[in-house]
């Protein structure tokens, strides 16, 4: 017994230094995998910004395409640039040693990123870099401090020449009625295509279809989840009228 006690507690110790850690503030963010639209819209801003570097290697094409009901013709055409098949895994060309001697690491596959940091860190994250002159690639970020990955969605939402408001939630002066933080951003070195409003509802999409290839079938295994239960249910009445007839002439 002293010895299971003992490997509990060694068990217990990286999680409680986990627990321990700073928390970083975040913008809630929860994820939708029946909104096919939101899940399609990440899907072509994952490819066509984020696959250059970071691959999504437990995954295939086809089965991306079926349950976003895209057609796979227009899903080859459109999404595939590498001149995979639609029936391969979500590799990219690019090696590991390349990207480490570009970046200091190779980039990471981002299939399991949302299960490993949730949603909200990765909904935060894409939303909060900024101007920083000081770091290698003229940016970082306030979820992510010392960033090596690049501002690779700027053309999007332009450059916070700030640290932008992440986990500040918008607020209304009593008097004026103004808005406070409305825009994660307050000021920008660079305007982007979007507004703040449109460019946090495009990293949401992004952040959904992360959240969906992290868990695929989510969706069905929360519905079988409800025939499940209404078996256990249905069962557990048997199960109580056989106990009690068993039990009846037992005194």
């Amino acid at each position: 017994m002293r010895k299971l006690i003992i490997g509990l507690v060694f068990a217990l110790v990286p999680a409680l230094g986990l627990a321990a850690g700073a928390a970083v503030p975040l913008d809630p963010m929860e994820p939708d995998h029946t909104n096919k639209e939101s899940l399609q819209r990440g899907a072509a801003l994952f490819t066509n910004y984020c696959m250059g570097c970071h691959s999504m290697e437990y995954a295939r094409y086809k089965r991306v395409a079926d349950d976003l009901e895209i057609p796979v013709e227009l899903y080859e055409e459109n999404l595939i640039f590498t001149g995979a098949k639609i029936g391969e895994l979500m590799k990219i060309s690019m090696s590991k040693d390349m990207a480490a001697g570009w970046f200091g690491a190779p980039p990471p596959d981002l299939t399991l990123e949302t299960r490993l940091r949730g949603e909200s860190w990765v909904y935060s994250y894409l939303r909060g870099f900024y101007k920083d002159d000081s770091r290698p690639l003229g940016v970082n970020n306030v979820v992510f401090d010392n960033v090596g990955m690049p501002h690779v969605l700027v053309e999007m939402q332009g450059l916070c020449a700030v640290k932008p408001n992440i986990g500040v939630g918008a607020s209304v002066e009593p008097l004026s009625g103004n808005v406070n933080n409305a825009d994660a951003c307050p000021d920008y070195a660079m305007e982007g295509s979007m507004s703040g409003a449109e460019f946090d509802r495009a990293m949401w999409d992004l952040t959904n279809f992360m959240s969906y290839m992290g868990d695929p079938v989510k969706v069905e295994r929360e519905r079988l989840g409800i025939f499940v239960l209404i078996f256990v249910a249905i069962f557990f009445v048997f199960a109580y009228l056989l106990n009690r007839e068993y039990w009846k002439d037992v005194h």
